[in-house]
């Protein structure tokens, strides 16, 4: 297995681990999932993407912020950098098929989604929407960076789960 492009700093007081000058938490993919589904079970979909989108998206926007500060990044190389991260981290392969600041737009490609596994696969319906209010978030942080602030949305226009090999997302102006 190849060396992970990623360096992981652990504070040896505290045991907190940092990456890229921001504190983490690892946690095993199944344990994620398990309490992501236990609370999409009891809330619904709509639910649990109602109560998670407003904090995915502010999350996406501020990670992106500091990751500019920290690196010296704008435009799309933040929102390339937040790509590779996600990937990096294990949420799964997020590629950049278009994007387009000026017009708010954005279309990703999602392989091997965290959410994707044997149990999951053929559940016949979208199970990756969580990641829409990210690509939001860093997309609205890209856009206000380039001096075009705008609100906009993003959904799961295709996954996995429904039979299809990769997830992709659409962004676009609300």
């Amino acid at each position: 297995m190849a060396k992970p492009e990623i360096e992981i700093d652990v504070d040896p007081a505290t045991g907190q681990w940092f990456v890229d000058k921001m504190p983490m938490i690892l946690v095993p993919q199944h344990f994620y999932n398990n309490n992501h589904f236990a609370l999409e079970a009891a809330l619904g979909a709509e639910g649990l993407d109602a109560a998670l989108a407003p904090a995915g998206r502010t999350s996406a926007y501020v990670w992106c912020k500091k990751q500019s500060e920290v690196y010296g990044l704008s435009g799309l190389d933040v929102f390339a950098h937040y790509m590779k991260r996600l990937s990096q981290r294990g949420w799964g392969r997020f590629t950049i098929v278009a994007a387009d600041p000026a017009a708010g737009t954005a279309t990703i490609r999602l392989d091997h989604s965290s959410f994707i596994t044997d149990e999951s696969r053929k559940a016949g319906r979208r199970l990756c929407y969580m990641f829409a209010p990210w690509l939001k978030g860093a997309m609205e942080f890209v856009c206000e960076q380039d001096g075009m602030p705008r609100t906009l949305v993003a959904e799961e226009v295709q996954c996995a789960a429904e039979g299809h090999d990769h997830c992709v997302f659409e962004v676009r102006p609300a």
